[in-house]
């Protein structure tokens, strides 16, 4: 089997986690300046096999799309063109960031180390790709 890869994306940089080659556990792996992130993915595609992408989906608490979602579906048009035989599938991402902040707090983890946006995004992919694994 292949690994299925998360994305809690961002403006200026996204989370990335990845799962194990049978799709049980979902493990952070990264976060990436959003710029560079097609450049990544690219990368690691070639040095993993990569089932298909998970991309969160924000959405507002009435289940409308956030402001961010426009950014998501630019993001989402180069990298259909890019990586035509990917698939790609969404996860609602509610509440992610503050779930993150929140098992940071339970796992002991210092305030400077919870300050630190970059650790939050990676956390949040993470959750993202386990409510995928859970839902499906």
């Amino acid at each position: 089997m292949a690994r299925l890869l998360a994305l809690d994306y961002g403006k200026v940089r996204t989370g990335i986690a990845i799962t194990d080659e049978i799709q049980l556990i979902a493990s952070g792996l990264t976060t990436v300046d959003t710029a560079k992130l097609l450049d990544f993915l690219k990368a690691y595609f070639v040095q993993e096999k990569v089932e298909r992408i998970i991309i969160g989906e924000p959405k507002q608490m009435n289940g409308s799309a956030s402001e961010s979602e426009e950014l998501i579906q630019k993001f989402l048009n180069k990298f259909t063109t890019r990586f035509p035989n990917m698939p790609v599938e969404r996860q609602d991402e509610r509440f992610t960031s503050k779930m993150a902040v929140q098992s940071m707090i339970t796992s002991g983890v210092k305030k400077k180390q919870r300050q630190n946006k970059a650790l939050v995004d990676e956390i949040s992919a993470t959750l993202i790709l386990q409510a995928y694994l859970d839902r499906k």
